[in-house]
């Protein structure tokens, strides 16, 4: 059976804006351990006043 792996990457924690270079960081450090990228899915602010904030990503891995 395959095996997930799900990580939280917030705007907080990639210091300011969601960055590519850290989104890629993470990605390849991933698949040097057989992780393969799944899903990245939004993930909405609670409690911000206004539509379509974003406070991170969920980066949902699958290996065999």
């Amino acid at each position: 059976m395959p095996e997930y792996k799900v990580v939280e990457m917030r705007e907080g924690l990639l210091g300011g804006k969601m960055s590519g270079d850290k989104l890629e960081k993470v990605l390849n450090e991933h698949a040097a351990k057989g992780w393969t990228l799944k899903a990245i899915t939004a993930v909405e602010v609670k409690g911000r006043v206004g539509p379509g904030g974003v406070e991170g990503v969920l980066v949902t891995f699958e290996r065999p």
